[in-house]
């Protein structure tokens, strides 16, 4: 008899199978590919909601790992000299920036525009 794996503390809500020939299938954790630099379409708008009138640079549509978005976060924080932060696809910078930004963006070679604001 072979033996088997005692994997059941991953298998939290999970209906089982009395079949012998039953192979239990974890979902593999669905890691989102970044996209390469020219094929990101970034789009930099100004957002003012919730947050007490402050203004804030809003970088939408990275598509890719967390790991990077907050890499490219970073370094755009860093060139515009101010905090931000980098989370749900999306990157924050304190303040206005969206020129600065954009070039920088361009200059990496992302496909950014200004939009809306």
């Amino acid at each position: 008899m072979a033996k088997r794996s005692n994997d059941w503390k991953k298998r939290d809500g999970v209906v089982y199978s009395t079949s012998d020939e039953f192979e239990f299938q974890t979902d593999s954790e669905e890691t989102e590919e970044t996209l390469p630099i020219n094929q990101q379409n970034l789009k930099v708008l100004l957002d003012k909601k919730a947050r007490a009138g402050k203004k804030v640079t809003l970088i939408e549509g990275f598509i890719g790992t967390d790991e990077d978005l907050k890499e490219l976060g970073k370094m755009l924080k860093n060139k515009c000299g101010v905090g931000g932060s980098a989370k749900d696809g999306k990157i924050l910078i304190q303040g206005d920036h969206r020129d600065k930004v954009v070039q920088v963006l361009l200059a990496c070679g992302y496909k950014a525009k200004k939009s809306g604001g």
